[in-house]
């Protein structure tokens, strides 16, 4: 009878401990209060694999500390640095080659998961839509880039993935983007 009576004593008291006792801590450049979106959220744990690191010494956006991916900097791919608007900065920044098959991919793909942490980063902060506005032009653009990558490398995408619906995220996140940008980058969605 003891037995039983400290069992469920030990139960009652595990399940009253505050749910916050049972998750994980946040990866290093999710700072703020603010809870992630699902789609966000379930993109954290790739992140933190590639592995995404951050210098908390530079802020590169506000409570949002520098972040790195396969050595490269977000500080030193920061649109925000740029006149250009954020998809001219993407066109002049995230080149690829003629033929995209021949594109470095992993530094693409690094490139994109500063970006994606940043977003994260950016999303954890209250008052941060005017920044995130901004800065899914170039999100958009890098996943686009790595869309006609991929294709012209011959891979099979999910419709998601695809360079026609890569392209339609970046044209509908074109925050600033002049007409020669729009014309630039509908021309690149031919280059596959």
């Amino acid at each position: 009878m003891l037995a039983n009576f400290i069992i469920l004593s030990l139960a009652a008291t595990a399940l009253s401990a505050p749910l916050s006792f049972f998750r994980r801590a946040n990866p290093c450049f999710v700072t703020g209060s603010v809870a992630l979106p699902a789609e966000v959220a379930e993109g954290l744990p790739a992140l933190e694999a590639a592995p995404v690191t951050c210098n908390s010494n530079i802020q590169v956006a506000p409570g949002v500390p520098d972040i790195y991916s396969g050595g490269i900097e977000y500080s030193t791919i920061d649109f925000q640095k740029s006149s250009l608007s954020p998809v001219g900065f993407a066109l002049a920044t995230f080149k690829t080659p003629s033929n995209p098959e021949t594109a470095d991919l992993d530094t693409l793909q690094n490139q994109l998961n500063d970006y994606l942490a940043l977003e994260a980063g950016v999303r954890s902060q209250p008052g941060s839509s005017a920044l995130l506005d901004e800065l899914k032009g170039p999100k958009f653009f890098l996943q686009f880039q790595i869309a006609r990558v991929q294709t012209a490398q011959g891979v099979t995408l999910d419709d998601a993935d695809t360079v026609s619906h890569q392209l339609e995220k970046v044209l509908a996140n074109a925050v600033g983007a002049t007409a020669s940008e729009i014309a630039q980058v509908n021309a690149l969605a031919k280059q596959v």
